[in-house]
């Protein structure tokens, strides 16, 4: 009984995230290339919510007394490589962006330095 009403409930849940992220993804908010990684998870979550079997074989294997905690397990993995995944691609961005505001910064001197050296006219 307890079982299956935790069943009933992370399904929900779960089911709730994907129709969130899809909403993300339908107002723009969320990229696609970045939603991939929330609906796999989803995914993946969804199938261990629903598949009672495959949870507890997947439980078994990895040595989990408790199945639901196998599934918890998997939700805190997927969680880590999506922060990873976020992480690399902040890191990224900000290398690009102080590339950027040192080009500018250049760009910027080199303006000035040409007007400094344009001939002054007098009205």
């Amino acid at each position: 009984m307890i079982e299956t009403r935790l069943t009933f409930v992370a399904a929900v849940a779960v089911v709730f995230v994907l129709g969130v992220i899809v909403e993300l993804i339908r107002r723009h908010r969320l990229q696609e290339r970045y939603a991939l990684l929330w609906i796999a998870t989803g995914g993946v979550m969804l199938v261990l919510a629903i598949w009672r079997q495959a949870l507890d074989g997947f439980a078994h294997l990895i040595g989990v007394a408790y199945p639901p905690s196998a599934l918890f397990m998997v939700a805190g993995l997927f969680v880590f490589i999506v922060l990873l995944h976020y992480s690399t691609v902040l890191s990224r961005l900000s290398d690009q962006n102080k590339t950027l505001a040192q080009k500018i910064a250049l760009l910027e001197q080199q303006a000035r330095e040409k007007d400094e050296r344009r001939p002054r006219r007098v009205a």
